[in-house]
């Protein structure tokens, strides 16, 4: 009997530390202007990422990638650059198409699954690209031609050779110019 009112004493004593550690009454405890809330501001401020360190970070002046761009289909640093191109250069991808079936969602080209409007020089993402393996290669495929000299209707008729059997659909994109197009 007195183990358990030892033991009931106790857990009492430990109850009543714990409420009195979780009491926010007094200024030191974190009330505005305090100097315990001034300190938790500085480390929150202290703590928080740049933009150049967030993950998901591709350049200053483009937005953030999209929630879930950690967790697609190819290495971050791919999808990376495939936003990026995208954004870069809608002259080359605006005329490459996409094989997945995003054509059912109005997109146009495989720009559509990267980048969803230019407004003012400013990039909105698609958030369709980070999680379609398909919209990602082809346009890493793309980016490496273009690197490598190739012109865009050089670029459009080997992912179309290569993608097209396979994946019969397409987005309806136009094609290239013939004259003046664009050429690495």
């Amino acid at each position: 009997m007195r183990l358990r009112l030892t033991t009931c004493a106790a857990c009492t004593g430990l109850l009543m530390a714990a409420a009195a550690c979780g009491r926010t009454d007094s200024p030191a405890a974190g009330a505005a202007g305090s100097p315990a809330a001034s300190a938790a501001s500085a480390s929150t401020a202290a703590v928080a990422p740049a933009p150049e360190n967030d993950p998901l970070f591709v350049a200053k002046d483009l937005p953030l990638l999209p929630y879930g761009a950690q967790a697609a289909p190819r290495p971050l640093a791919a999808v990376k650059a495939a936003y990026e191109f995208a954004a870069r250069h809608p002259d080359v991808i605006g005329y490459i198409p996409c094989f997945c079936g995003c054509e059912r969602g109005g997109h146009k080209s495989n720009e559509s699954c990267f980048v969803a409007g230019r407004t003012n020089g400013r990039i909105t993402w698609d958030n369709h690209g980070v999680g379609c393996g398909i919209c990602l290669d082809v346009a890493l495929e793309t980016m490496q031609m273009y690197n490598a000299g190739a012109d865009v209707a050089k670029i459009r008729k080997l992912i179309e050779a290569k993608y097209a059997p396979v994946y019969p659909g397409h987005t309806p994109t136009p094609a290239p110019p013939t004259r003046g197009g664009t050429q690495h």
